[in-house]
């Protein structure tokens, strides 16, 4: 069953700030009012992750000129989050918000969950400001991301927002033409 459309499950969590080094709390209407990047991952402290986490970091500030926040999210505690911070090169470097999810809850409302092991398939969510799911991608545990496919994919879902009507055909990028979906079109493209 796809989750496209699906309206964010309610939820409160405990989560690392990197910017304030502090711990906070973070529920599901603190992600509505924006654009949002859910980054479900496996564990702290292994392989491919640091890797994919710090990929995102790289392009963080051009999703924040979008309007985006990032939030990462794996089933270890905020503790955790704290500890791989202080102590991983590539994790030093991130400076969004680290959910834990040790009840499973998120994981689970976003079906990521790898139910034999607790811990979260790698999936990456982009949410709209009313909290629905409008894109998303899960990958196999080996299989790290590419970061850098979201810009396009969040300028693509927020211009078919703000211009209903009108479609983004593959590979579209900003100010490229666009398509309206009409009988006219059917079987000449």
């Amino acid at each position: 069953m796809s989750l496209i459309g699906k309206k964010m499950e309610p939820f409160k969590a405990q989560a690392y700030d990197p910017n304030s080094d502090e711990f906070i709390e973070v529920t599901d209407e603190d992600v509505k009012g924006h654009w949002s990047i859910f980054c479900f991952y496996p564990a702290d402290f292994s392989f491919v992750c640091p890797t994919e986490l710090e990929d995102l970091q790289g392009i963080y500030p051009k999703l924040k000129e979008l309007g985006v926040e990032v939030y990462s999210i794996s089933t270890d505690t905020h503790f955790t989050h704290k500890a791989w911070h202080d102590h991983s090169d590539a994790i030093s470097k991130i400076t969004y918000t680290m959910i834990g999810d040790p009840t499973l809850q998120i994981t689970r409302s976003f079906d990521v969950l790898v139910e034999e092991e607790g811990h979260a398939d790698r999936g990456t969510f982009i949410i709209d400001p009313d909290g629905v799911i409008q894109a998303y991608e899960v990958n196999a545990d080996g299989i790290g991301r590419d970061a850098s496919t979201l810009i396009d994919k969040i300028k693509a879902a927020q211009y078919v927002r703000k211009n209903p009507g009108e479609v983004c055909p593959a590979k579209w990028k900003e100010g490229e033409e666009t398509l309206k979906p009409s009988l006219d079109l059917v079987g000449k493209i």
